[in-house]
């Protein structure tokens, strides 16, 4: 039998039983057969795998605790510990190992149980090399897309926002707000333009706090006052003519959890003071009724319009501003949010795809150049209608111009480098392309694969570009 090697990782150089030195993703293979291990070493080491193999189930579940393997193949039969035992106590030692499971045609309820045990796959023995290879390639990709989204999930847990996408400096500067002010109880208020996804950032800072109370939002922009009212602070029973049974408001309903005021900027005046007074005595009256109601919910509010200007124009509250203006959290536009713009565009066009059905993957070179030029004055809400439609009206597997709205279809990037139409203030060339290059890099974060797959250079053209800018 092989000696037990130190502990590589599953794409290490290591020796094999034949003394061969090859590279490439680690098996292991179980069976009381020699032959078939022998056999399955030769042909799996020609296709670029680390094969070891193990003729005891017991030496090979002591050596998952030193080596990692991606791949084990084990045998249904053996003597001693059956191959299920096998698969049930590496998968105990090894979540993310891929077990493959060999057996006769006799077997398949043990097969069959096996998967129900963890296994990811079977093959019948006698086993074809080609079938092997192909069956160790599938569960290597398996291994390889699992290990990246554990990565990405890792990522997206300790770093990302719930529901929010986005790695541009100015959104990893809103996480870190979201991230500090989760556990406390202030009050927030959420800015930005419409579209910037204020209601994701609200619902970011309520699933990352420890309340345990329902979400609930209302934009204040959308009823009259008096429905408003009503729709805040509850009615009594005959309060109006359709209050045919008394109902708790949402200060109420999100008891224990977080209340949205979107839009409060939009809010009547006479509103304002019956929200100050709510915020400030913690309680409710219900319209029509004279008994006041307590509530315990955290308030968050948002607007897009200058609040202290609205103060100072005496349109809104100088002292409700001060109450809901503790902490200030901006959101910026779409248009300041740099290689956000294709992450975002990637992200809708997945969601349009599996919602539509279709098999739209990627957006084209000059789809993402147009993106990137656009101004999005309708910031991310108008981006995720612009990716529904192309879905809805792409032909292939790739987004293209054609698939855009015109006005971003023909919107081209180095307009912006042209002040003026007098010959004798327009710029050369190899300045526009100067400007343009740093616009692209500004755009994508400075990702210079990205930025050479948009400008449509390799990337030694963009290296040597740059180099004879500086």
């Amino acid at each position: 039998m092989a000696a037990v090697q130190e502990s590589p990782s599953p794409r290490e150089d290591r020796t094999s039983s034949t003394g061969t030195r090859v590279r490439g993703p680690a098996i292991l293979v179980v069976d009381d057969d020699r032959e078939m291990c022998e056999l399955a070493e030769a042909g799996l080491s020609q296709r670029g795998y680390n094969v070891t193999w193990r003729l005891n189930p017991d030496e090979a579940l002591a050596l998952l605790d030193q080596e990692d393997f991606s791949v084990l193949f084990v045998d249904i039969h053996m003597d001693g510990m059956s191959g299920l035992d096998l698969c049930r106590a590496a998968l105990a030692k090894r979540p993310d190992l891929v077990v493959v499971v060999m057996t006769g045609f006799g077997s398949m309820e043990h097969a069959i149980g096996a998967m129900r045990a963890g296994a990811y796959d079977f093959i019948t023995k006698p086993v074809p090399m080609d079938a092997l290879g192909l069956t160790v390639e599938r569960a290597v990709r398996h291994r390889a897309m699992s290990d990246e989204l554990r990565r990405l999930r890792r990522r997206v847990e300790s770093h990302e926002l719930p529901r929010v996408v986005g790695t541009s400096p100015a959104m990893q500067r809103v996480a870190d707000l979201v991230n500090r002010l989760a556990e406390s109880e202030t009050n927030v208020l959420i800015t930005g333009e419409s579209g910037t996804g204020k209601e994701l950032v609200a619902r970011a800072i309520h699933e990352r706090s420890g309340r345990r109370g329902p979400f609930l939002a209302i934009n204040c922009a959308a009823m009259p006052e008096t429905l408003l009212e009503s729709e805040l602070f509850g009615h009594s029973r005959g309060a109006f003519t359709d209050a045919r049974s008394a109902r708790a408001g949402l200060f109420v309903e999100a008891d224990q959890g977080t209340l949205f005021l979107d839009e409060i900027g939009e809010m009547p005046l006479g509103m304002q003071a019956k929200i100050l007074r709510a915020l400030q005595e913690r309680k409710v009256r219900p319209l029509g009724s004279a008994q006041e109601a307590a509530f315990d919910a955290r308030i968050l509010a948002a607007t897009n319009r200058d609040l202290e200007a609205e103060v100072e124009e005496k349109r809104f509250r100088e002292d409700l501003f001060y109450r809901i203006n503790v902490v200030r959290v901006d959101v910026p536009p779409l248009r300041s949010r740099g290689n956000d713009v294709l992450l975002l565009a990637q992200h809708f066009l997945e969601r349009a795809a599996e919602r539509s059905g279709k098999s739209v993957t990627r957006l084209g070179r000059l789809v993402a150049e147009r993106l990137i030029g656009y101004d999005w004055p309708g910031n991310v809400r108008e981006l995720e209608n612009c990716m529904e439609r192309a879905v809805a009206l792409a032909r292939f597997d790739e987004i293209t111009l054609d698939d855009l709205p015109p006005k971003i279809r023909e919107r081209h990037a180095t307009e912006v480098y042209t002040p003026s139409d007098d010959p004798n203030e327009l710029p050369p060339i190899d300045t526009v392309e100067e400007r343009y290059i740093r616009k692209v890099l500004a755009a994508v974060g400075g990702n210079k694969t990205l930025a050479a797959k948009v400008l449509g250079f390799d990337r030694r053209t963009l290296y040597r570009k740059l180099e004879r800018y500086q």
